[in-house]
């Protein structure tokens, strides 16, 4: 049975939030990148530290997707000055949406990403934007089959690596 629950989350989730993170991103990207460059990532992103400031900003939103009470993914959006690049009064960025290996194919990202329009409209914005790394295949297919388009692009980097995400938006 897929029953999935999708709940927004604060700072007493920090811990679920930094495992949830930590294990998410290494599953879909530690093939493709050093292990020096992936330590240096996920001790940065996923610090105590950082990870309070965000939780604490009033511009962005974390949403924890769950099965009987196990976090099996989680979905982060930006407003405002919280948006990493844009930063457009009229938009919604979506920063995350990671969910666990095992659920892929399950519909837990299209439910996260179903949260996050319905907080762009809920918002009345003129469109949702992402950045997506070009090699992540799945990603790609999925939020173009969302109806997103690519728009741009920018460098990301993994720890001492550039590489390239594509900016991709969804009007609204």
């Amino acid at each position: 049975m897929n029953s999935f629950e999708i709940t927004k989350i604060g700072v007493e989730q920090l811990v679920p939030l930094q495992e949830i993170g930590r294990t998410t991103f290494l599953h879909t990207f530690s093939s493709t990148d050093t292990e020096e460059n992936m330590d240096i990532y996920l001790n940065h992103a996923f610090s105590a530290e950082k990870l309070t400031t965000e939780l604490e900003n009033p511009n962005s939103e974390f949403y924890f997707a769950t099965q009987n009470e196990v976090v099996i993914g989680y979905l982060k959006v930006n407003f405002g000055a919280a948006q990493t690049e844009i930063q457009d009064a009229n938009s919604v960025e979506i920063e995350r949406i990671y969910v666990l290996q095992d659920y892929h194919g399950r519909q837990v990202g299209q439910l996260l990403f179903e949260k996050a329009l319905a907080i762009a409209k809920q918002k009345k914005v003129d469109f949702i934007w992402l950045g997506v790394w070009e090699e992540n295949h799945r990603a790609l297919r999925f939020y173009t089959k969302n109806g997103f388009v690519a728009f741009d692009s920018h460098i990301f980097l993994m720890g001492d690596e550039a590489q390239t995400d594509i900016m991709m938006k969804l009007e609204l």
